[in-house]
């Protein structure tokens, strides 16, 4: 294994070393357990199914908003990017929902549409969308004018241009805002959940959250960051790299 694989290797050993050393320190089970005083709680809620029933549900929360707010995100970012004019009246209202808290956006959703599942995917979805507008939005003033003047001299269609000049150019700002964007809207469909639905991470952290069980928490939590870990890890950084890889070729 090369210094490159191994160094994230190492800083995990650390952390959890940092956590075996805490909870040795804190000598209470019940206020910072060992990792493996997990163990048997892990299995119990593997076993029962209830863990792979709110994980699942998480993971199609994320989903959706992920798709929503990318899609929405990148077509706002390129139009404002690319339109002095539409930048200009828009900005306004991309610095608006960039300070707005995400917990205002998921009260009033939730008092405007009801404790449903559209309410929650729209409250994550409006929280990401402006700073995947932003990323992009950058990605398209960045843009090579003389690829658009060789794709007007060619007459190239508009989806022919957005696709062999546009895309490749912004593929590595969508990366980038896609990476930036997974980490952010898990967490906030954990509050999504935590504060209005009867399912999910969220929900079951509260829950516990309500016992004072911690041993239950880390559980959940834990769970739902290995599977974001094994998404950030096995699918968005080797994106990121090919989408990065033309401008080194």
């Amino acid at each position: 294994m090369n210094a490159s694989r191994l160094t994230p290797v190492l800083s995990l050993a650390g952390l959890l070393a940092l956590w075996v050393v805490a909870a040795m320190l804190t000598a209470d089970a019940q206020i910072l357990p060992s990792p493996w005083q997990l163990g048997a709680p892990f299995a119990q809620e593997l076993a029962s199914g209830e863990l792979l029933h709110h994980l699942g549900a998480t993971l199609v929360r994320v989903i959706w908003a992920f798709a929503l707010a990318m899609t929405l995100g990148t077509v706002l970012g390129i139009v404002m990017g690319r339109s002095a004019a539409t930048n200009a009246w828009l900005d306004p209202w991309l610095v608006v929902f960039l300070n707005l808290p995400a917990l205002v956006l998921i009260v009033l959703c939730y008092l405007w549409i009801g404790l449903t599942e559209a309410a929650a995917i729209t409250a994550v979805t409006l929280n990401k969308v402006p700073n995947v507008a932003v990323v992009i939005r950058e990605g398209a003033r960045a843009l090579d004018p003389e690829l658009d003047a060789m794709a007007r001299i060619y007459r190239m269609g508009w989806m022919a241009r957005m696709r062999h000049v546009i895309f490749p150019q912004l593929a590595p700002f969508v990366a980038a805002a896609a990476r930036s964007g997974v980490a952010v809207i898990w967490k906030i469909v954990l509050v999504v959940e935590f504060l209005g639905r009867s399912s999910g991470i969220g929900f079951q952290i509260h829950l516990y959250f309500q016992l004072f069980d911690v041993a239950m928490v880390l559980v959940y939590a834990f769970s739902f960051i290995t599977v974001m870990l094994l998404v950030e890890w096995l699918v968005l950084q080797p994106l990121e790299r090919r989408a990065r890889r033309w401008r080194s070729a």
